[in-house]
C-alpha cells in the first residue's frame, strides 16, 4: 500500500503510530532506509524486492515442509536468498494471529514460530541486527531422535560465513547449523538451540548465550572475547560434550557462571509442569557430570588451574547425586544396588573430609575437631587437666601414632586413655592422608 507523506500509520507490531515517507521509486539504499525508519523497521536496509520475486517467494513460503523427504520452502530456491529477501520474508511473516518478526521482548510472542530456514543456504549474507528470533534452522530436540543424520543434515540452515552481528536470534532452533567462521559478534543468542553446531572460528566476541544449548558444538578456533554465559542468575547454558579442542578458554569470565545450565536443569523436578521420571532425573545429572568434567578438564589443559578446580568439585558433588538415583533404580541386582550404596557413602565420606580434595579448609576443621575433642575426653575419663596435659596428649596420639607418654607399665593396654589414643591415632592417620593429598591437588594441580 502506498501512503501519502506525513500520513499517520498504527505499528502492527507494538501498536505505536508513526508518521510515514513517500515511497522511494529507485534503489537509492538511504532513502529506503529513511523510509523503513519511518515505517517502524528500522533493521530494513535495502530496497524492496520486485512483485515478481515476492510472487515466487510466496509460493516457496507456501511449500510444505516434509523431513522425511528433505523438502523446505527455502531449500534449493532459485537465485541465492539476499539480504532484501529476508527482510521482505520477515516483514510479511504471519504465525498464529500475528503478523512480522517475533519480537522477543514481548513475552506473548516467545512461542510463535520464526522464520523456518530449515535447509535454506543463508551463507555469506549480511543478515546483522535482524529481528531473527525463533528461526527455524534445523530439526527440533524432540524430531532429532526419529530421523536419520542424513535428514537431521538435510534440515540444516547453512550460514557460513555470515554475518549475524547484533542479529536477534533468542530462540532460534539451530542444531546442527553450519556456522563456520560466521560473524555472530554481540548476536542476542538467549535460550537459542545449538546443539551440534559447527562454529569453528565463528567471531563470537560479546554475543550472549545465557540458558541456550550448546551440548555437542563445535566451538574449535572460536572467537570467545567478552562472551556472556551467565543469567541474572549466573545460569550458563547447557555445555556437555561441546568440542573445545584449540578454543582460547582464557578470555571467558568463568565466575560469571555460578553453575552450568546443565546442572541447573538436573536440579529441577518437573519439566513444562510435569513431574520427571527417576530415569530422566538420573541421565539428566549423569550428563551434567559429564559437563562439569569435560570442561574442568579442558580449563586445566589451558592452565587455568582455579576455575578448573570449581567445576571438577561440582562434577564430584553431582556424582554423589548420580549415585543416589542408581541405587533408587527398578530391577537392580542386589550386589549391584550394594555396590552403589558404597560408592554413595564413601562418596559422602570424602565429600565431608576434604570436599573430595578440593576444600582443603575441612581437613584443618576435622584435625581441630578431632584434636580437641580427644583432649575434652582424656580431660574426662583420664582426669587429665585439660590444659596443658589432655591438649598435649592429644596431639601426641594424634601424631605419635602409639607414643604414649607416661603410660609405659605393662597394664597400659587396657588403660581406657590407651585405647582412646589409638582410636585418635587411627582417625589422625585418615586426616593427615587426607590432608595430603588435598593439599598435593590444590597447589601442585597433581
Amino acid at each position: 500500500m502506498i501512503l501519502e507523506e506525513g500520513e499517520t500509520r498504527m505499528s502492527e507490531q507494538d501498536g505505536t503510530q508513526f508518521t510515514t515517507l513517500p515511497r522511494p521509486t529507485n534503489g537509492d539504499k538511504e532513502r529506503w532506509k529513511a523510509y523503513w525508519k519511518a515505517q517502524g523497521q528500522e533493521w530494513r536496509t535495502e530496497p524492496e524486492i520486485d512483485d515478481e520475486r515476492q510472487k515466487y517467494l510466496t509460493e516457496r513460503r507456501n511449500i510444505k515442509p516434509d523431513i522425511e523427504k528433505g523438502i523446505y520452502p527455502f531449500k534449493d530456491i532459485k537465485m541465492s536468498l539476499s539480504r532484501a529477501d529476508i527482510e521482505w520474508l520477515l516483514a510479511t511473516h504471519e504465525s498464529g494471529n500475528m503478523h512480522g518478526p517475533v519480537d522477543w521482548n514481548d513475552e506473548k510472542q516467545r512461542k510463535r514460530e520464526g522464520l523456518d530456514m530449515r535447509g535454506a543456504d543463508l551463507s555469506r549474507i549480511d543478515l546483522c541486527q535482524l529481528p531473527l528470533a525463533r528461526l527455524r534452522g534445523g530439526l527440533t530436540w524432540n524430531e532429532r531422535p526419529s530421523f536419520t543424520e542424513e535428514q537431521r543434515y538435510m534440515a540444516v540452515v547453512l550460514m557460513k560465513n555470515a554475518d549475524l552481528y547484533n542479529a536477534h536470534l533468542e530462540g532460534a532452533n539451530l542444531g546442527d547449523a553450519q556456522l563456520e567462521e560466521a560473524v555472530l559478534e554481540r548476536a542476542q543468542l538467549k535460550e537459542a538451540v545449538l546443539i551440534g553446531a559447527h562454529l569453528e572460528r565463528a567471531h563470537m566476541g560479546g554475543a550472549h548465550l545465557e540458558q541456550s544449548l550448546l551440548m555437542e558444538a563445535y566451538l574449535e578456533k572460536a572467537d570467545l572475547r567478552s562472551i556472556h554465559l551467565g543469567d541474572e542468575k549466573q545460569k550458563s547454558p547447557l555445555m556437555a560434550d561441546i568440542h573445545w579442542n584449540d578454543t582460547n578458554l582464557a578470555v571467558v569470565k568463568w565466575s560469571q557462571i555460578e553453575m552450568l545450565g546443565d546442572e541447573y536443569e538436573a536440579s529441577q523436578k518437573t519439566h513444562n509442569g510435569k513431574v520427571k521420571s527417576r530415569e530422566i532425573r538420573l541421565e539428566e545429572n549423569d550428563q551434567a557430570v559429564r559437563a562439569n568434567r569435560q570442561l574442568a578438564i579442558a580449563l586445566q589443559t589451558q592452565g587455568l588451574n582455579e576455575d578448573a578446580a570449581r567445576f571438577a568439585y561440582r562434577a564430584q558433588v553431582l556424582q554423589k547425586r548420580v549415585y543416589r538415583f542408581q541405587i533408587l533404580q527398578h530391577g537392580v541386582k542386589f550386589r549391584q544396588r550394594r555396590g552403589m550404596l558404597g560408592a554413595w557413602f564413601f562418596s559422602w565420606f570424602l565429600f565431608l573430609l576434604a570436599g573430595y580434595g578440593y576444600r582443603p579448609g575441612r581437613s584443618v576443621l576435622w584435625y581441630l575437631a578431632v584434636v580437641f575433642g580427644f583432649a575434652v575426653a582424656y580431660f574426662s575419663f583420664g582426669h587429665l587437666p585439660f590444659l596443658p596435659d589432655a591438649l598435649v596428649f592429644s596431639l601426641t596420639s594424634f601424631h605419635g601414632r602409639g607414643f604414649f607418654p607416661g603410660l609405659g607399665s605393662e597394664n597400659s593396654l587396657h588403660n581406657p586413655l590407651v585405647v582412646l589414643a589409638a582410636s585418635e591415632a587411627v582417625i589422625g592417620l585418615f586426616i593427615e592422608i587426607s590432608f595430603i593429598a588435598t593439599f598435593t591437588k590444590r597447589f601442585f594441580g597433581s
